[in-house]
């Protein structure tokens, strides 16, 4: 069985849906015949490559909050995430274009790391509000996460992989996903946003039955 999952690297409720997800699949019979394939999705694919901006006046702006508003906002999502045992801090931090950090996941899915990096970056930008906009910042996590320093570097430098973003983001929208955390099982079942981890569970337990049902003589 295949999950894929697509998510952008600075969505909260992305990082929430992928520790619900990964409770239910603990939890799952089958779950060491999984493979989970994490695949890309921008939020924000207009915001100038190289630059940032701090992350409360993005929000302000996209969805008309005041500070209060905003600040109501963050509080809500760090106790959502506390409650997945997760530690956020949006008290301030930037955002920027998510592109490079996306082609670093594809290297990192194609050296058999992509886990170990993508929950990296998760932790850097919600926990410790790390960047994740600037070739040394990314170089450093994806090397915190086993992947080859100077290789990373290498691909930052070109466009390798950027073919690859846009094909997740395409097929993402052929799929009718218009945000995410976007779940799809087997290629059959689609689960939109950070949804309870027992819905998860139920997922899994009916895409496995009904794939081997048909399977069976």
């Amino acid at each position: 069985m295949r999950i894929d999952i697509w998510s952008d690297v600075v969505c909260p409720w992305c990082y929430v849906g992928k520790r619900r997800f990964e409770k239910a699949l603990a939890g799952f019979q089958h779950r060491h015949e999984v493979q989970v394939v994490h695949r890309s999705f921008q939020l924000n694919p207009a915001a100038p490559a190289g630059q940032i901006s701090p992350r409360r006046a993005s929000l302000m702006s996209k969805y008309g909050w005041s500070d209060a508003q905003v600040d109501t906002m963050n509080a809500r999502m760090e106790q959502t995430a506390a409650d997945e045992g997760l530690n956020f801090d949006l008290s301030d931090g930037v955002t920027g274009n998510t592109l490079d950090a996306h082609r670093v996941l594809h290297l990192a899915h194609d050296r058999g790391r992509q886990d170990e990096v993508i929950e990296r970056l998760y932790r850097a930008y919600f926990t410790e509000k790390r960047s994740l906009f600037d070739t040394g910042s990314l170089v450093a996590l994806a090397a915190e996460a086993g992947l080859d320093r100077d290789e990373v570097r290498r691909v930052l430098a070109g466009t390798e992989y950027a073919d690859a973003v846009a094909r997740d983001i395409e097929e993402a929208r052929r799929l009718g996903a218009n945000g995410v955390p976007f779940f799809v099982i087997d290629q059959r079942y689609g689960i939109s946003g950070a949804q309870p981890a027992d819905v998860f569970s139920q997922a899994l337990t009916r895409v496995w039955a009904d794939a081997h049902a048909m399977s069976d003589p």
